[in-house]
């Protein structure tokens, strides 16, 4: 290659808490400008910062799940800054010394190549610091001029930093949704991106190999994948047309624009910080035993990585399959109670959510916690289609009316016998009697006397066209297997 890229992310994670981390003040998304900015949101005069200890929890919990080390002791500091939605005039943060230190976490790369293989990667962070929001600026109102909402000041952020490890944009892309699935994964973080309860800031130099790094620039609040895939690839080629112009590189945070599809700077970045950090006065430092750091582990699920390997061993699923069923808890949840009530048929099972289900929810626009069909019922069909009382077809029609029954009616009915009642009643199983198929396969070959003589002759993609009309004739209910092996034997005669 002649140019590398170079990217490094930094991820603001919102913590699922109830009340800031440093006051008692609602978290709640969406209420009336200003309505839950209290005392201490507002930084009115003599009001005391008390942590959140349901925040620390959080990070913690995340420290142990990227296998980071988690801080003994660790410092609260005062980041000083000036900005309009910033009340203090400086924000809570950490420093040199955040509460999760070194970890790293592996992720699946699918290049943008058709031919290049899905590849795992393991990408390293350096750290995850606890700190507090800031407030909101509303720019344009019908007087043209800016307000400040602080309901979000003081609301729990974890800042996620990773090492400058990623080299593509399919790569940053695949590590933010890795640590996207994870936080919501352990439930520290509800994931929301158009809300801003998860936020990418990108790194992004290029060099010619072999060279030093060369200079960043920060992309600033990309909150939609989209997006960072379509604003890392501009900014790469960007940075490389500039400096094969003969221009140079400026340190800078600069804005994505999806509208134009193109980054614009924001402002100019020195390397050197006057951010003038010191520990805050106000905060004790915060210790962390051995005994907490255990009690907190032992509250983690089984991980994304751990289910997958399981799901490989345990069950002959394929990395593929078992990458896409641990996409999120949700997936997962929904493919372990399915196999809890049918465990002879993960694989199965497998394809119909990957499949079937998976299509229909995209064509709903539905998430799998909203699945008008439970893990349960699923299983109860697939159930029916093991032991060949029903064929896939059938199948798949169940599935269609079960879907658009009322969400909470298909959730609450007696899977098994529910789906016995519905092929009785409508006389859906499947005919598996040999005799019965043999004499539609009989009359078929009977009534279309030239179609076999061109089959035997050599044609034999003809063979479908008996399957369809052999199908038809059963109605859809003819054993897909036994009709083919009927069928080939009457056809060589």
């Amino acid at each position: 290659m002649t140019w590398e890229i170079v990217i490094g992310l930094e991820v603001h994670t919102q913590l699922s808490t109830n009340t800031k981390i440093f006051s008692g003040a609602s978290t709640a998304y969406g209420a009336e400008s200003n309505t839950q900015a209290d005392a201490v949101s507002i930084a009115l005069p003599g009001v005391l910062p008390v942590l959140n200890k349901g925040a620390v929890e959080r990070a913690i919990k995340f420290g142990l799940a990227v296998g980071a080390h988690i801080a003994p002791r660790s410092v609260f500091a005062r980041k000083n800054y000036f900005y309009p939605d910033l009340p203090k005039g400086y924000q809570i943060s950490q420093f040199d010394l955040p509460v999760v230190g070194p970890g790293a976490l592996t992720i699946l790369v699918e290049p943008l190549s058709g031919n290049a293989k899905p590849y795992e990667k393991v990408v390293r962070i350096t750290r995850a610091h606890l700190e507090e929001d800031a407030g909101k600026s509303v720019h344009g109102d019908s007087q043209g001029v800016t307000g400040v909402d602080l309901n979000r000041a003081g609301t729990p952020l974890l800042e996620i930093v990773s090492e400058p490890d990623m080299c593509s944009a399919s790569e940053a892309v695949a590590y933010a949704k890795a640590l996207h699935s994870l936080v919501r994964w352990i439930g520290i973080c509800d994931g929301n991106m158009q809300e801003g309860s998860f936020r990418c800031d990108v790194n992004v130099s290029v060099r010619r190999p072999g060279e030093p790094l060369g200079t960043r620039r920060e992309i600033k609040n990309l909150n939609s994948f989209k997006f960072m895939q379509q604003a890392i690839d501009y900014e790469v080629q960007w940075q490389i047309d500039t400096i094969e112009n003969g221009g140079k590189i400026h340190q800078a945070t600069v804005l994505f624009n999806p509208d134009t599809g193109e980054t614009r700077a924001m402002r100019s970045k020195e390397d050197a910080h006057d951010y003038r950090y010191f520990p805050d006065p106000d905060l004790l430092p915060l210790d962390i035993s051995e005994k907490w750091k255990e009690q907190i582990r032992a509250t983690l699920p089984e991980l994304p990585q751990a289910k997958r390997g399981r799901y490989i061993g345990e069950f002959a699923l394929n990395e593929y399959d078992a990458n896409i069923l641990t996409s999120s808890r949700e997936m997962a949840d929904f493919f372990d109670a399915a196999v809890d009530c049918l465990p002879s048929q993960p694989k199965l099972i497998a394809n119909w959510i990957m499949g079937e289900i998976s299509a229909l929810l995209a064509r709903d626009k539905l998430e799998i916690g909203n699945c008008p069909v439970s893990a349960v019922w699923l299983a109860g069909l697939l159930t029916r289609v093991s032991d060949n009382t029903i064929n896939v077809k059938t199948a798949k029609e169940i599935l269609d009316g079960a879907w658009g029954r009322n969400q909470l009616f298909a959730k609450l009915i007696q899977a098994q016998a529910s789906i016995d009642a519905e092929i009785e009643s409508k006389g859906l199983k499947q005919v598996s009697d040999s005799g019965a198929i043999e004499k539609i396969v009989d009359e078929i070959i009977a009534a279309n006397a030239d179609k076999v003589a061109e089959y035997r002759s050599g044609k034999d993609k003809l063979f479908g066209f008996f399957v369809g009309l052999a199908m038809k004739a059963s109605k859809g209910k003819a054993n897909p297997a036994q009709l083919n092996d009927i069928l080939k034997k009457k056809l060589a005669g």
